[in-house]
This record gives C-alpha cells, structure tokens and sequence, in this order.
C-alpha cells in the first residue's frame, strides 16, 4: 500500500513540478517586437533572467539582511538564507515542529502506566520519537512544502523550493528517505515490543497517509479549514499519544476518543498558522477558516477551540472522581488565556510565534496531566 502511494507521489511530484517550472518559464520569457506597454515589462523581466543567470536566487522579499540562523534551522519564518544542502534540508523537516509529536509520545509511554526508567524503556521512547518527529513529522512538512511551492511563491517566496534553493530530485529524495526511515523504525518496535499485530508500523503508514492526503491533490485536505487542520490536530496530539502507549502498553477505545477531543484543541494550534497565509491562500482557492470567515472572527473560533476542549477534558477528570488533575489543568489553562489576549487577539500575524512560544508549554503539559490521570 505504501509503495503504490509513493509511487503515485513521485510521478504525481515530478509532473507538478514541470507545470511550475513551465509557468516560471514564462513569465520570464521576453518579445522583442512588443509594444512600449511590453518594453517596459522586458526591462523588469530582462532583470529577472540576468539575475538568474548569475545564480542569486534570493527573491526581493527575502530577508536577507536580517534573517535568523536560528530562524533558518528551526524552519520559522524570519530565516536567514543558506547555501549550505544540508542546512536547507534540515529547514525543510521544520525541526520546530517536532516537540509536540516528541511529548505526545511522552504522553503516551506516561498513560500506558508501563514505562519505567530502565535503559531499554528510556531506548525504545527515545526510538519512538525520532520515528515520529524528525522522520515522520519531517517527511509531513517537506511534502507539504513541495505542494505548497506555488502558495510560498506569494507568502513566503525566499522558502527553499520556491527560491529555488533546492531541487527537485532532491525533494523527492528527502521525502522517500523521511518516509521509509519512519515505516523503518515502527517495524523495528513492533519486533521489539513483541507485538504480535504490528500495531506501531500501521500506525506510521496511517499517519504518513493522512500527511499525504493533507497536502496533495486530489483531496487535498488542507483546502477545508475544518477537515485540515482536525486532521493536522490529530496527527499532532492523537498518533503519537497512541504510538507510545501502544509501545509500553494497549491502545484501549475510551484512550481512542479522549485523543481525538483533545485534537479539537490542536485545531486550534493549527488555524494560528493560517493566518500569515492569507493572501496566497486567498489567490489559490484555499478555504482555511480565515479566509471562510474572516480574521476577526477566525481569532475567536481558534481560541475557542483550544479552550472549550480543554475545560471539557477537565470536567471529564472530574467526573471520573480525579479533582486534583482537573484542578491541575484548569490552573495550565489560565496562562494560556493570557496570553491569547496579551498577543494573539491583539495581532495573529505579528505575534505567531511570540504568542505559541508563550502559551503552547503549558497546552502541552495539560496533555501529561490528563495522561497521567488516565494511567492511575
């Protein structure tokens, strides 16, 4: 299954890719014999070609000048821009995306009620997470990258792909590499675990599926606002709290339907990136929910979601007779509603990162409560 997914993937990769270097031809092209409304377009597009031709592949709104190194290693906007492949590759994998599949997988390992500080245990959770962040998170956004090169090209032209950083054979390479090392390591801890139904490695070809699906057409989920960034949420909050409980111990149903509440919230984590792509979501027919809705009205939807979820998983810990836990949560609640009215509602543009920085910590330690709750 697999194999014919990627393999479609690829031929799917390599034909869009040479519809958008076709278009980018183009717009390059020049016509002598124009009119004067067309000289003036060769001046700017003889410019173009000659830039090109000395190899500067860093487009006018790049920030050049005051880009981050850190910036650029983590994946964020604010990057400085690279020459080095292998820093470029590791941009591609958004490195700043990884903690929250890496701590649900902590999650996971912490409700199962089976890890304990042993050297083998501490070797499988570490195993675990590098399958689900740096391979399988980091095969999710370079695919996602390469799908969204014509959205970059209007929001954030100085990204890899659409500066031209990167090629196209060494796209599709990172993706096969990202994805088979990931089914790798799911296969190794289910031997492992001694799982007589590989339960981890289906876990890692549903998950690699929903990424694919996410961002590639025809479905294309990441189109609706709603199914997109649940599924994104999920992915986040669900895979990899099942992954490390599967692990150390089983997946039962009620841990199945807590999980994907909880991604309710990570909905809302989802739709605070929506915002900075506005524009070029606008011009390719994206319906993310700041387009559908509005800004305004998105920022409440957002901050909705990420609240509402976790007050109710709060009242279902105390409904299950563990107050202590409920009471823990609401206090990791607090902070996070601060900071939603100290920078996100004031501006979820300009404060993104600031406000996810600040608040995300303590949305994530709500998931080791309620795992830990769920354990005892």
């Amino acid at each position: 299954m697999a194999s014919l997914l990627n393999s479609a993937s690829s031929l799917q990769l390599s034909s869009n890719y040479g519809a958008f270097n076709s278009q980018r031809n183009q717009r390059l092209a020049v016509n002598p014999s124009s009119t004067s409304v067309y000289m003036r377009r060769l001046v700017v597009r003889a410019a173009e070609t000659d830039t090109d031709k000395v190899g500067a592949k860093v487009p006018d709104k790049a920030p050049a000048d005051k880009g981050s190194s850190f910036n650029q290693i983590l994946g964020i906007k604010g990057a400085k821009q690279e020459t080095d492949k292998w820093k470029i590759r590791v941009q591609l994998m958004k490195p700043v995306t990884w903690p929250p599949l890496v701590w649900g997988v902590v999650c996971g390992a912490a409700a199962s009620g089976n890890f304990h500080w042993t050297p083998e245990d501490v070797a499988k959770s570490v195993v675990c997470m590098l399958m689900s962040g740096p391979c399988l998170t980091g095969y999710t956004q370079t695919i996602n990258d390469w799908y969204d090169r014509e959205i970059d090209a209007i929001n954030e032209p100085y990204r890899p792909i659409p500066s031209g950083a990167v090629s196209e054979n060494e796209v599709i390479t990172q993706i096969w590499v990202l994805l088979l090392a990931g089914l790798g390591l799911a296969g190794l801890l289910d031997v492992w675990a001694g799982h007589d139904f590989p339960v981890i490695f289906y876990l890692a070809v549903g998950g690699s599926l929903l990424s694919y699906i996410y961002s590639a057409p025809p479905l294309k989920l990441k189109q609706n606002g709603w199914i997109g960034n649940f599924a994104l949420g999920a992915s986040y909050i669900s895979l990899p709290w099942w992954a490390g409980q599967a692990l150390f111990g089983t997946l039962t149903p009620d841990i199945i339907v807590l999980t994907l509440l909880y991604s309710i919230a990570g909905l809302g984590i989802a739709i605070v990136n929506d915002f900075k792509s506005v524009e070029g979501d606008r011009k390719m027919g994206l319906q993310s929910l700041p387009v559908a809705f509005g800004s305004e009205t998105a920022k409440w939807i957002c901050v909705g979601a990420i609240d509402i979820t976790q007050i109710s998983v709060a009242g279902y810990l105390l409904g299950s007779g563990k107050p202590l836990y409920a009471l823990a949560l609401l206090g990791l609640i607090a902070p996070q509603v601060f900071f939603q009215f100290k920078y996100f509602l004031k501006d979820p543009v300009k404060y993104d990162v600031k406000y996810q920085a600040s608040a995300q910590p303590f949305l994530i330690l709500g998931l080791l409560v309620t795992a830990l709750a769920t354990s005892s």
